[in-house]
């Protein structure tokens, strides 16, 4: 398995010299796994910035657009603990956008009747309208990306990521071989 430095200098190989697929084949202890990783962040940037182009006609970013979606799918209000255990942030990051969103009159506060210091967030009629207009713009998206794709290899790769994340919980090596 590859240590953190070795994961790091990849990333730095897989960002600024392609192919990458290439130079990793070609390490004596390559590993698909650490490949899969790669491509997740680059993956991951890749979301953020066309999600970020996508919803920005909306008054969104992609992380704006994240945390109304853990409002809205839950189909509650929610407190900034539950919103960033919901969408895997932090809750500071959870609350910088609960504050913006509630600036611009997306999200509104509730008092929480269990505790009093935690207030509960909830849509406003205009954040609703911003959710659901994004999601029929993602919906769109998602369709014309999977379109050269099998519906077998797309839930193939999503049973991976599935246990992949699952065995997250395992701890993590305090030290290399």
């Amino acid at each position: 398995m590859t240590t953190g430095l070795q994961l790091r200098k990849l990333v730095v190989i897989f960002i600024v010299e392609r192919p990458i697929e290439m130079r990793l084949r070609s390490l004596p202890d390559y590993d698909p796994l650490t490949e899969i990783m790669l491509v997740v962040f680059q993956l991951n940037g890749r979301l953020l910035e066309k999600g970020d182009q996508m919803v920005a006609p909306l008054g969104l970013s992609s992380a704006r657009w994240q945390v109304l979606g853990a409002i809205a799918l839950a189909a509650k209000p929610m407190t900034i603990p539950q919103i960033a255990e919901m969408m895997g942030i932090t809750r500071q990051g959870a609350l910088k956008q609960l504050n913006r969103l509630e600036e611009d009159d997306f999200v509104e506060q509730m008092k929480n009747p269990r505790h009093e210091r935690s207030p509960l967030y909830t849509l406003t009629r205009k954040g609703a309208q911003a959710y659901a207009q994004a999601e029929k713009l993602q919906a769109a998206w998602a369709a014309s990306l999977a379109e050269p794709l099998s519906t077998d290899d797309l839930h193939a790769a999503l049973r991976t990521l599935r246990a992949l994340y699952d065995r997250l919980d395992l701890p993590v090596p305090e030290k290399g071989p």
